[in-house]
């Protein structure tokens, strides 16, 4: 795996590492979460059930949620369980049963994708009000072209909102982005906009209950 980047990052600034477990491809589950064997990882995507992504169908068994979950919690990582429709709740509920979560647990609820949610706020408020009063939730918007929806995520409580290049690149109507710096800003300046603050990364690892790591 390939750690350059990474390491010339965090060699200037702390950041919160998060790795991904996903892609849409012939990985095996095994393959997709060889990325949480670097020890700079604190945070890890687990993908909460199969859906449509466009023309690709996105397959998470219930054994790929439980082997990535207990991968994730055995190297003290937290898992950010990605969920693209209303039942993928349901399943990291039978899951959990199975093989107990460690609290808090975080959910990304995504919307934008062809053959799932779609970012409208009767959506984000349905889809909201199953996500358990005890857990942490946060949004990303694939496609987004404007920023309404995440404002509002921003208003019903959203612990985590997720902005790049990976999701959109557009700062507004009709301007889009060089750099995902410039996105980040965007999105801070909402923030403050909203009389909130921009957690720093002690205060996500505090809120995440994220064990400090050690350099094997």
């Amino acid at each position: 795996m390939l750690t350059e980047s990474f390491e010339r990052i965090c060699a200037k600034t702390d950041v919160v590492v998060q790795a991904s477990t996903g892609g849409i491809s012939d990985m095996t589950i095994e393959e997709r979460c060889y990325p949480l064997e670097y020890w700079r990882v604190e945070s890890a995507s687990l993908n909460g059930g199969s859906t449509n992504l466009g023309e690709a169908v996105y397959r998470n068994s219930f054994d790929d949620i439980r082997y990535c979950a207990k991968m994730c919690y055995d190297k003290k990582i937290i898992p950010e369980i990605e969920v693209f429709d209303i039942g993928m709740l349901n399943n990291i509920k039978i899951v959990s049963e199975e093989q107990p979560f460690q609290d808090p647990i975080l959910y990304n609820l995504v919307f934008g994708h062809k053959g799932g949610m779609q970012p409208t706020i009767e959506a984000l408020t349905a889809f909201r009000s199953f996500v358990p009063k005890d857990h942490l939730w946060g949004v990303t918007h694939f496609g987004r072209d404007n920023w309404t929806f995440l404002a509002a995520a921003i208003a019903m409580g959203a612990t985590v909102v997720r902005i790049g290049f990976e999701d959109s690149r557009y700062l507004d109507d009709h301007t889009q982005a060089d750099y995902n710096w410039q996105l980040v800003e965007r999105l801070v300046h909402l923030i403050h906009a909203m009389g909130k603050e921009v957690a720093t990364p002690d205060e996500v690892r505090q809120m995440l209950h994220i064990a400090p790591r050690k350099k094997p």
